[in-house]
């Protein structure tokens, strides 16, 4: 079935609002969620709302959390979460970061005692549409090995980039530090089907292409193999160490039933490229986009989600009438 954009987003929220999740961060945090099913993101869209109503549910995450700002500096934020989830911690330092970025060229904000659970790209999307560069990263429960290790410290810590253009919507890439992500994995393993080979092991260190030898007490690999634990370990530090959230390792969903979502940091950086100096910083990010199609590059990052998002605004979102129907029932209707 196709449903219309903002009815499956009315849906979703009504379904985290029955669940205990406050009005305004409800909306936030669908809205979120409905992006990445929209965008064919469904890795981190309508398949992980049972795991944000499980981790409501058992009292894991605090629905009605009130987030805490504190300006620490010139271009610097601090928030905590307040052991809700970020997207709505988020939605309200995003006014005050921007109004940073805008004065002084650039912002940082660290954020605490969050729970993201979604894709990074929507975080920052927006960011780049109003003229801005944006990084952002998290850190995740502990769930790859890496460096020649055999026990599992950090998590599959995703980090997202977004890059304004002059006419035509940001270049946006999202990436977990793993080969996939950890909802790549539940996607392949609700279809009962296997990994391609060398994504992960079993609990016993051997390499699996059971999803869900890989979900129930083994691991995923880092890409790129030591790069790519090595990035894993620099937003570790950027999200864990300097902004004060747990690590990985001490997260502790894994011994509470019910608990999905990691209560773990966030790391964002804007910068405005006019403050740089550089007038003519969109002309020469065109003039770079225009050397790589040149050099045979027939897409860019966040290409496909942008064909995909105009169909679903025309024709609606497709659903599969079982979730539609699980959506329906959670929401009370």
């Amino acid at each position: 079935m196709k449903i219309p954009v903002e009815a499956l987003t009315e849906l979703v929220s009504r379904v985290l609002a029955r669940h205990g999740l406050g009005e305004g961060s409800a909306e936030v945090v669908a809205r979120t969620i409905v992006a990445a099913e929209r965008d064919g993101s469904r890795s981190h869209g309508l398949l992980r709302v049972a795991g944000y109503l499980s981790s409501l549910d058992c009292g894991w995450v605090d629905g009605r959390a009130i987030p805490v700002l504190r300006e620490s500096g010139p271009g610097t934020l601090e928030v905590d979460a307040g052991n809700g989830f970020a997207q709505g911690a988020l939605a309200q330092a995003a006014p005050t970061m921007r109004a940073m970025a805008r004065r002084v060229g650039c912002a940082v904000m660290t954020m605490r005692n969050s729970h993201h659970f979604a894709a990074l790209w929507p975080d920052i999307e927006p960011f780049a549409a109003d003229g801005l560069v944006a990084l952002t990263m998290v850190n995740t429960r502990s769930r790859i090995v890496m460096w020649g290790g055999t026990r599992k410290v950090l998590g599959t810590n995703p980090m997202a980039f977004a890059c304004p253009r002059e006419v035509r919507p940001p270049i946006v890439w999202d990436q977990a530090s793993s080969i996939m992500s950890q909802g790549e994995v539940l996607v392949v393993s609700a279809a009962k089907g296997q990994l391609p080979d060398k994504v992960g092991v079993d609990a016993q260190g051997q390499p699996t292409v059971d999803p869900d030898a890989v979900l129930q007490g083994g691991a995923l690999l880092p890409f790129g193999g030591v790069k790519g634990g090595s990035l894993a370990f620099m937003i570790e530090i950027l999200t864990a160490v300097m902004g004060g959230a747990r690590f990985g390792f001490e997260d502790e969903s894994g011994s509470i039933p019910g608990a999905l979502t990691s209560n773990a940091g966030q790391f964002l950086l804007l910068i405005d490229p006019q403050r740089f100096g550089s007038a003519s910083f969109l002309e020469r990010v065109e003039r770079l986009v225009a050397h790589l199609q040149g050099g045979g590059t027939t897409r860019l990052p966040g290409d496909l989600r942008y064909q995909r998002r105009q169909a679903a605004e025309r024709d609606g979102v497709e659903v599969a009438p079982a979730m539609h129907e699980y959506l329906e029932t959670e929401a009370g209707r």
